[in-house]
């Protein structure tokens, strides 16, 4: 069957790492170094995908910005201290060198920072997959859909043609203002119900579930 799409953009947090609950629990730990309130769970996991301190700014309101700095450098300390822990979900070690042989374009679009990006992707050993990559350094926030705009303009591929894949509304914004069509997850950070109404080709709640659709389909 003649292929779909010709470049599958993954988002990384949620996506392809299991690392909501490490980003969560740095949040906390962040806000109460500074005796900050802590944001719920879901208030953490609600702001995963943006930019940092566009997210910082969600959970904390209109805080002082060397309080803010202060918040967002509480949490990498706390973020960095699991990272090299955080798994890649299962089935994902083996199906992008799969997805990459079926001739699919592989990259991935990013609300972390660039050097925290890279580091997950060569911990992973996916630096050579990985065709492109786009992080909250190097674009305007997600929904923004420079991030995608640009993968697409380097590797030379339409809208049409490309498929984005994430586990938040942000990721399903931006290709929506990207004209790119998209599949949502519900192992990451938000449930299906904030990722419907973004119009998702379909829903997953497992890796292996979304590699078959994507053999299949895509």
């Amino acid at each position: 069957m003649p292929k779909r799409f010709d470049l599958l953009i993954f988002d990384w947090d949620g996506t392809l790492a299991d690392s909501t609950t490490a980003i969560v629990d740095a949040l906390r730990d962040a806000s109460c170094d500074l005796d900050l309130p802590a944001p719920s769970d879901q208030a953490s996991r609600d702001i995963i995908g943006l930019e940092l301190f566009v997210g910082l700014k969600v959970l904390f309101g209109d805080i002082d910005a060397d309080l803010l700095q202060a918040v967002a450098e509480r949490y990498k300390h706390h973020y960095n201290v699991r990272s090299a822990e955080i798994q890649l979900f299962d089935g994902v070690e083996a199906a992008l060198p799969a997805l990459a042989d079926d001739g699919f374009m592989l990259a991935v679009a990013s609300g972390k920072g660039r050097r925290g990006l890279m580091r997950a992707i060569e911990q992973a050993k996916f630096t050579d997959l990985m065709l492109i990559t786009r992080s909250s350094d190097d674009c305007f926030s997600k929904p923004h859909p420079q991030m995608l705009d640009e993968i697409m303009n380097e590797l030379g591929t339409t809208p049409e043609r490309t498929l984005m894949i994430g586990d938040t509304m942000f990721d399903l914004q931006m290709a929506q203002n990207a004209g790119v069509a998209s599949l949502a997850v519900t192992y990451g950070a938000q449930a299906e119900h904030a990722l419907t109404p973004h119009k998702p080709l379909a829903c997953f709640d497992n890796f292996a579930t979304l590699h078959a659709w994507l053999r299949t389909n895509a």
